[in-house]
């Protein structure tokens, strides 16, 4: 005997019973779930019900075992899986920067920039080539394939000379941020970026023999003594990032007076707490994420003195609390020394670029030269790392010549306690040193000795 199918108007939709619970097919084709669950995570009752328009029995059952299963783990719901990728990179910068985990403008202008690239695309400027951005892929449908994709033609870019490798990968790892976000937001199978390598950047230098941007101490004097004549309301800036290290993000917010003052005049005692990038924005704290303070001698005091009293020309400066503003008051731009410097480097005759990163660069190589503690360095300069403070390192040709000196002295040393009368380089037809032969005798000597 044939049951006639009983159909009911239910949640919009026309439905009737199946024999499975929880289940009901749908008059116009698929099935209709729901059911009730108690959702561990508030304690009340929480309703499932879904559509699933191209399901059969088997699948509709297995779906929503699945979600009751979920929410009796306490397992937060997934959006659903079809969103293009431009749409979820967008949406979580949006999201990073209302959590503060983006403080900077420079920062977010990095992403901004960097999403243009990753959804729309990129032209080359030298060799006109476009390579396709990512926006469009659906996030569970976006495969390694087609990121390693991505990357082969962007390499082709970088081979015309149209970006450097660098720039490349500083795409790459907010990529892989965006990726790991969602496979995790998502609960992806895969993550898209896994096993995807950075751009080789060994044949690529950014700082070199010939252009170090970094000065030797003779040449700092010159410096020095160059910005004084031609640019006096620099002097004390360029003075103070040659002597501490410090980035002209954080020189350019310092404060020499008010309640907050970051200057203290009679304990010669500077606070490093917060840095500007662009505009009027300041993050108060350093790129490093943290705040400390260092103290300095009365040299550097007595420079930053002539300037506050010799070089806050306008009522505007003399009126901001700030050690280096602007005539107008407010904040330096970060490109207040570019011209300066390009300036300065071309009236000493100095033949190479420097910049203002060298600022830092230089400190790290007079404080090796003077020969202070490596953790002394760092706490002045804000390095959390010996490897970053390397990183920022330009070790000279006279350092190594005195330090391979220093080995030879050594050597010389040995040579002569060892008992040796001939010089380095003469014992020996093919010019070793005649201890070799005495360290041998000494060991076999020794080895006797101890056979006896």
């Amino acid at each position: 005997m044939i049951t006639k199918e009983k159909w009911v108007h239910r949640w919009n939709t026309w439905i009737a019973r199946t024999s499975l619970q929880g289940v009901w097919r749908r008059k116009e084709g698929g099935h209709l779930v729901r059911a009730r669950i108690v959702d561990p995570t508030t304690g009340h009752m929480k309703e499932v019900r879904k559509v699933l328009p191209e399901s059969d029995q088997a699948t509709a059952l297995k779906w929503l075992t699945e979600e009751l299963e979920r929410i009796r783990a306490g397992i937060a719901w997934a959006p659903p899986q079809q969103t293009r990728f431009c749409d979820f990179a967008v949406s979580l910068l949006e999201r990073k920067v209302q959590r503060r985990e983006l403080k900077s403008a420079t920062s977010r202008d990095r992403w901004r920039h960097t999403l243009e690239h990753l959804i729309a695309g990129t032209t080359g400027s030298k060799s006109g080539r476009f390579v396709a951005g990512l926006g469009e892929y659906f996030l569970d449908k976006l495969h390694v394939s087609h990121v390693e994709t991505w990357k082969t033609e962007i390499a082709g870019l970088i081979a015309a000379g149209d970006y450097s490798p660098t720039t490349a990968n500083g795409w790459l790892s907010i990529l892989r941020v965006i990726l790991k976000a969602a496979k995790r937001e998502f609960e992806l199978a895969h993550l898209a970026s896994d096993g995807v390598e950075d751009f080789d950047t060994s044949e690529h230098s950014t700082y070199t023999e010939e252009e170090p941007n970094s000065l030797l101490p003779t040449e700092v004097i010159v410096f020095l003594g160059t910005m004084r004549e031609l640019y006096p309301q620099h002097y004390a800036m360029t003075y103070m990032g040659f002597a501490t290290g410090l980035r002209p993000s954080s020189l350019r917010p310092l404060r020499r007076k008010g309640h907050l003052a970051d200057v203290l005049w009679d304990q010669g005692r500077i606070f490093v707490r917060r840095s500007q990038t662009m505009g009027s924005e300041v993050m108060e704290t350093t790129k490093q994420k943290r705040r400390y303070s260092i103290t300095v001698p009365s040299e550097l005091m007595t420079v930053l003195r002539w300037h506050v009293e010799t070089q806050l020309a306008t009522p505007e400066q003399q009126d901001s609390d700030l050690l280096f503003p602007a005539i107008t008051g407010g904040y330096r731009a970060p490109s207040v020394l570019n011209k300066p410097f390009a300036d300065v480097c071309e009236a000493m005759g100095l033949g190479r670029h420097f910049s203002q990163r060298g600022l830092r660069r230089t400190f790290n190589d007079l404080a090796r030269a003077a020969e202070v503690e490596s953790v002394v360095t760092r706490s002045i300069s804000g390095h959390q790392t010996e490897q970053m403070q390397v990183h920022y390192s330009t070790v000279n040709a006279d350092e190594q010549r005195r330090s391979i000196g220093k080995v030879i002295d050594l050597m010389e040393v040995r040579t002569q306690r060892s008992g040796g009368t001939q010089a380095a380089g003469s014992g020996t037809q093919d010019g070793h040193a005649s201890e070799a032969p005495d360290d041998a005798q000494r060991v076999a000597g020794g080895t006797q000795g101890g056979t006896q």
